[in-house]
This record gives C-alpha cells, structure tokens and sequence, in this order.
C-alpha cells in the first residue's frame, strides 16, 4: 500500500496533517481505536477511509521492534506517545476518513499464525519529537 503514498518524514508533518483536520462526530467501528485495537477486515470501514500518506521508510528492509515510552506508557495506552522512528509507527500508513475528518493509523502485525491489522487514531497532541533508536 505504501509505495505509491507520499511519506511523512518529521513529526511535525504529521502533526500538521493531524491538525488540519476538523473532527466530527462519527459512529464507524475505529472509535475504540484511542489505543491500538485490532480491527478485522471485514469491521475496517474500507468506503469512508482513504490512505493518504505512509510513515514507512523505504530504506529501511527491516525497521526497527524498539518502543518508544519514556513516560512508562505501554504499546497499548490511550497516551502512548506517537513517535515516527519506533515500533509500530514505522511501520503504519496514514488513513483519513471521510465521513468524521479524523485521521488514522494502520499497520499489519504479522504472527507465526496470525495476521493481525490494527489501527489507532491520530492525536496529534500525542505525536512527540523522539531521538532516534
């Protein structure tokens, strides 16, 4: 998905896409989505979402499984801080809705058996300056 999306390179454009937004009140499946929260294909509401940037770097073959907490969140905290370089978010596309002008963060966990897409959304009050791992 992310070849053809343009990337987002400094938290600070991430934080201005996530501000341009106006929020609106939205009844889809992604609002427990605060924390990470996995989110079957068949609940991802694929008519109302458009992919509008990746945060992947494509120089990187393998990024890196370091999380960023230095607060003692936790990978699934409503709080955690969004930092580009650090595990999950170096691995996410951009995804904005169309319906409540809220955007989101998605990336597919891939298990021994499992393949699992999650999705959080973005907060731009949470998107921090993070040194890199």
């Amino acid at each position: 998905m992310s070849a053809a999306l343009p990337r987002i390179e400094t938290p600070a454009q991430l934080r201005a896409m996530a501000e341009a937004a106006s929020p609106k009140p939205c009844d889809c499946t992604l609002r427990r989505c605060a924390p990470w929260d996995s989110v079957a294909e068949g609940d991802w509401p694929a008519q109302q979402m458009t992919a509008v940037a990746t945060l992947r770097d494509p120089a990187l073959d393998e990024p890196t499984f370091l999380e960023f907490h230095p607060d003692g969140t936790r990978y699934d905290a409503p709080d955690a801080p969004v930092a580009l370089r650090y595990f999950p978010y170096n691995r996410c596309d951009v995804w904005h809705c169309n319906r409540c002008d809220q955007h989101w963060l998605r990336y597919t966990e891939f298990g021994g058996y499992y393949i699992d897409h999650r999705s959080r959304q973005l907060d731009p009050a949470l998107v921090v300056d993070a040194p890199p791992p």
